[in-house]
């Protein structure tokens, strides 16, 4: 199979090809055309036209990555614009926003623990937030759960988690390693897993649930 590529190689490359366009087509590394065809010498006219060509393939990057550029500079216009829109946040802000993303992703079902779980970090931030300023949790209730799969380094995330939450590792309990053999050697999207952030207060529990519940009840009642 080998020779046989190379006779196509060569021959390509006698036809005035570039070495990048003969391993694409015939899908073999481009090191080992370069060996393969290192003998075929181009005329003047060929290596005049690989040149234009690849003036012409530079010209056609630089357009697409300007392109590319300014449409990233018209989507941030949208998002900075967007951003200006909010001038504050009031106590009465974090209060609503919080009681909703604990609403969306806090649990529900143990009764004696607050738990919140999620694997952005802004949005942990903003509940730790709510937590502290709101809720008024002590630091000495905090405790983190942290999930990530075998393969990752989960005393990193242990670290980066505990400087995004404010709380030291000896609050962490152990971590729990989710074996995926799927995920192994591929990049994953969840470096440093998912954290579950608990507080153990049976009263913020039923107090969440019960926010939640007049929140709705106003929210239905807007006429």
């Amino acid at each position: 199979m080998k020779h046989i590529q190379k006779r196509e190689a060569i021959r390509l490359r006698k036809k005035g090809w570039s070495i990048n366009d003969i391993y694409k087509k015939l899908d073999v590394a481009k090191g080992t055309v370069s060996v393969w065809v290192r003998d075929v010498s181009l005329t003047p006219a060929q290596l005049q036209e690989l040149a234009q060509r690849s003036h012409a393939r530079s010209a056609v990057e630089k357009r697409r990555t300007s392109r590319l550029l300014n449409e990233s500079n018209k989507r941030q216009l949208v998002v900075d614009n967007a951003k200006s829109d909010i001038t504050q946040v009031t106590k009465s802000d974090l209060f609503l926003i919080g009681v909703m993303l604990y609403w969306a992703e806090g649990g529900k079902k143990q009764r004696g623990s607050v738990r919140f779980s999620n694997s952005d970090p802004l949005m942990i931030r903003v509940m730790m937030r709510f937590f502290r300023v709101i809720c008024m949790v002590p630091e000495e209730k905090f405790r983190i759960h942290l999930h990530i799969h075998m393969h990752l380094d989960y005393q990193k995330a242990e670290k980066y988690w505990s400087k995004i939450t404010g709380i030291p590792l000896n609050h962490f309990y152990k971590t729990y390693n989710a074996p995926n053999k799927g995920s192994q050697n591929k990049k994953d999207n969840l470096p440093n897993g998912t954290i579950q952030v608990y507080v153990s207060d049976t009263i913020l529990f039923l107090k969440i649930q019960g926010w939640t519940a007049g929140i709705a009840n106003k929210i239905f009642a807007i006429t």
